[in-house]
């Protein structure tokens, strides 16, 4: 099947500089407004591949995502997310950037295109065939992803990707393609924009579905979430209220003691404080 980079095409708008800021910020969010359906396309991909995560993830596994530039960045942002929102240590779901971590602030020049680093930035992890790698890549075509899954597979580690066009190189790679193809950029070639979007709300479905076929969600409550400030240790304690129907004061001495929600609860009604 042919390969047609639909990211790099031309925008469906032109002369941008003439555009008012209304007309600009119109047309913007007439852009992103196509991305959900985009994403509703793809759920059955999407599905595929959250099964094979939480499968692995319940034997011991990890979930490694992989990107370079703005890709890459948006893997370390849901993984970086998912130990304070769900309680998990932050070695469960981790971050790969080309160029290391100083490219998540500014662009490593040609990281991308290193065919070798990024397996190597696996072994240094201890990869295994318990792990899941995911390559995200919005044009499909990014060196450092492609040859770090093709790594992957003769290796026994089970590969997926986030891409936004068609029958790329990165998804005809991947044993677990997800291809939410968004079109042209409003911007041509921007694909901080719709296609991040895109892939930002891929990896929210990812890691969120993986984290309550985990147990770590009660109910519709982030249960086992870090208490890292005044805000979460409010909510926590509202959580508590609501559960098991104690003032405030007690629900916030039970989270000093127990210090997640989770226990607190548990332990009030197996009776360890009434």
């Amino acid at each position: 099947m042919s390969f047609i980079k639909t990211t790099e095409q031309d925008s469906n708008y032109n002369h941008l500089e003439k555009m008012t800021i209304s007309e600009l910020l119109q047309n913007i969010n007439n852009e992103d407004k196509t991305v959900p359906y985009a994403v509703e396309k793809a759920l059955p991909q999407i599905e595929a591949l959250v099964q094979q995560i939480v499968d692995k993830l319940k034997i011991g596994g990890r979930l490694f995502y992989m990107g370079a530039g703005t890709s890459g960045r948006l893997g370390i942002v849901d993984a970086s997310e998912c130990p304070p929102t769900f309680g998990v240590s932050h070695e469960l779901v981790v971050g790969i950037i080309a160029g290391g971590d100083s490219a998540i602030r500014e662009a490593v020049e040609f990281a991308e295109d290193s065919k070798v680093q990024g397996w190597q930035d696996l072994l240094d992890y201890a990869i295994s065939p318990k792990d899941v790698v995911v390559g995200i890549a919005a044009s499909g075509t990014t060196p450092y992803v492609i040859s770090a899954l093709e790594k992957c597979n003769e290796n026994g580690i089970i590969t997926g990707c986030i891409v936004c066009n068609k029958n790329s190189p990165l998804s005809q790679t991947a044993q677990f393609p997800i291809e939410v193809v968004v079109g042209p950029e409003f911007v041509t070639g921007s694909s901080r924009m719709k296609a991040g979007t895109a892939q930002k709300l891929t990896l929210n479905m990812i890691t969120t579905s993986t984290m309550i076929q985990l147990g770590h969600i009660k109910g519709n409550k982030m249960v086992d979430m870090q208490l890292s400030n005044n805000k979460l240790v409010d909510r926590g304690a509202k959580m508590i209220m609501n559960e098991i129907q104690v003032s405030k004061e007690v629900a916030l001495e039970l989270l000093n003691t127990h210090k997640s929600v989770r226990n607190a609860i548990k332990n009030y009604t197996d009776g360890g404080k009434q």
